[in-house]
């Protein structure tokens, strides 16, 4: 039984560390350029190195994404950085344009590349065509069924890689031009301004300037609006299946985000190798109430047996409780025996706080006091990134998240 790659976002570098050290066996992320998230922070190509070390030291790879649909003004930069990213040495290239492909063939032959979702590869006919071409690896697009992607996989013989957890999007696999016609910004370029969550009113014909909301209750109408993809429940018939590698989304989410989700999946997808079967009664529970405490919107199972009834998420579901991301570790002194923690969110004595350990240990914390700096005392972590050294007994894992319990 093949064991399933674990692709993770890396939206900036602290994202990369972290997805690596909770769980990630590969990142994806992207550069200054060519990329699909204009607004995340994106890697330079100091950082692609320095993140290439990183993981190639801990065994595990990084992905570059280059899955711009480009336009002409964008082929002239493509050469040199696609052989910039050669001679780097990353694992592999994501990419969803033909010719953008073609390029990345002469220009950094030696990089495996995987199709985008973006390509929308729905059939095995177009999976063939991409695997002719020199892909190694496609990932799905979102809205096929496990049926479809198993015969996928047996016509073509290619790597299949497939989201399992994350954001959808409304329109295929991404191909939305709403956000272009509506505000400008290009979802096909990674600017995406998302009106799919926008609400919306009806305006008839006959009476123009009189507007009608489309509303399921009193709190408007999001008839765009997806819930996020959530399989963690279908891994073991994905695992049976073959699939090659499960990706998570959420390359513009925090690093709390990423820790959790991908905690979760790694203990999941090693408990089923380890015990092949049927999860243990509480074990899916326990990783589904985690999943739940970091969610901004209601789950669906997507397309995975066709489709969701409750796929859109058309009263916009209120989430319980919610987790708070308040920091990172930073590293642990010794002349005071306190742990260092840049400080994200205002935190003090008195919160429901824990520590995410990588490895997927989870320690309480409870203390009486907190001191900046200067080692002089502060009442709460109140100013953003502000480095705070709390008393603790034994040194802590840089990178460990420091989160306040929902409530």
């Amino acid at each position: 039984m093949n064991k399933p790659e674990l692709v993770m976002p890396a939206g900036d570098l602290e994202k990369l560390h972290t997805a690596l050290l909770f769980g990630a066996d590969a990142v994806y992320a992207g550069g200054k350029e060519f990329s699909l998230r204009a607004h995340a922070g994106n890697l330079t190509l100091q950082e692609i190195n320095e993140g290439l070390i990183f993981a190639h030291a801990l065994g595990k790879k990084i992905y570059v994404t280059v899955n711009i649909l480009a336009h002409n003004r964008d082929l002239k930069g493509l050469p040199p950085y696609l052989e910039s990213l050669q001679e780097l040495g990353v694992d592999g290239l994501i990419i969803s344009d033909p010719g953008v492909l073609g390029m990345a063939r002469r220009y950094a032959p030696q990089i495996p590349i995987t199709i985008s979702t973006q390509a929308n590869v729905s059939n095995y006919e177009s999976a063939s065509f991409y695997k002719d071409l020199g892909a190694k690896r496609i990932v799905l697009a979102r809205e096929l069924t496990l049926e479809e992607i198993i015969e996928i996989k047996k016509r073509t013989g290619i790597e299949v890689e497939m989201f399992v957890h994350g954001a959808m999007c409304v329109s295929y696999s991404g191909r939305c031009l709403l956000s272009y016609y509506m505000t400008g910004r290009n979802a096909n370029e990674g600017a995406c301004a998302h009106p799919c969550r926008y609400r919306y009113q009806l305006q008839e014909e006959k009476r123009p300037g009189e507007y009608f909301p489309i509303e399921e209750d009193e709190r408007g109408s999001y008839i765009l609006n997806s819930r996020d993809l959530c399989l963690l429940q279908h891994l073991p018939r994905l695992i049976e299946a073959g699939i090659d590698a499960f990706k998570l989304e959420g390359r513009m989410k925090s690093p709390l985000y990423v820790a959790v989700v991908g905690q979760v999946y790694r203990q999941a997808i090693d408990t089923y190798m380890a015990r092949p079967g049927e999860f243990i009664d509480g074990q899916l529970q326990l990783w589904e109430s985690e999943l739940r405490r970091i969610a901004t919107r209601p789950y669906t199972d997507g397309f995975i047996d066709g489709p969701d009834p409750g796929l859109q998420d058309i009263d916009h579901q209120t989430k319980g409780e919610r987790d708070y991301f308040c920091g990172v570790v930073k590293g642990y002194n010794q002349e005071y025996n306190c742990i260092v923690i840049e400080q994200r969110a205002n935190f003090g004595p008195g919160d429901e706080l824990e520590l995410l350990i990588p490895g997927g240990s989870v320690i309480p914390l409870k203390f009486d006091r907190l001191y900046d700096e200067k080692m002089q005392e502060v009442d709460r972590a109140r100013h953003p990134r502000q480095l705070i050294y709390l008393p603790w007994d034994y040194p802590v894992a840089e990178f460990s998240i420091l989160r306040r319990r929902g409530i």
